[in-house]
């Protein structure tokens, strides 16, 4: 897969899904023939409290001009890594500023199995707001700094 952004081109948007409830929200879009526009990329993950803040510099660094993490929320069967997560997104938030880099890239919901409106309406409001504030500009983004 080519991570570079094209700023001719939808903006890039990752979304990170936990393996228990928001990917299987995901299946559920495909299973009633919806659709949502390509400009988006899916990873599976078992919660995404395990994913570092630099995995989500990268990501930027690399191409994606947003990243929304679809958790279980509080429904989480992980004991306590809802609050963990959110406390890591709220660090990252303070490196982005930090980096003058807009924090509405990152985006933190709860979509469980049976969500696919909720999930689509995700992807309609976080491709919006990206359409408004452009394309990331890779060269601000520090991954080595955190």
């Amino acid at each position: 897969m080519n991570l570079a952004s094209n700023s001719e081109k939808s903006p890039k948007i990752l979304l990170i899904t936990t393996a228990d409830s928001s990917y299987p929200g995901a299946d559920t879009v495909g299973q009633a023939h919806l659709t949502y526009a390509d400009n988006t990329s899916i990873i599976r993950v078992p919660d995404p409290v395990i994913l570092p803040k630099r995995f989500y510099l990268y990501c930027l660094k690399k191409g994606f001009d947003g990243i929304i993490v679809m958790s279980s929320g509080a429904e989480c069967p992980f004991a306590g890594t809802y609050k963990r997560l959110a406390s890591r997104l709220d660090a990252l938030e303070k490196d982005l500023i930090a980096q003058e880099i807009d924090v509405r890239r990152i985006k933190l919901c709860a979509i469980c199995t049976v969500c696919s409106a909720s999930f689509l309406k995700e992807i309609k409001n976080m491709t919006k707001v990206l359409e408004d504030i452009g394309t990331v500009d890779s060269s601000k983004v520090e991954v080595a700094s955190i």
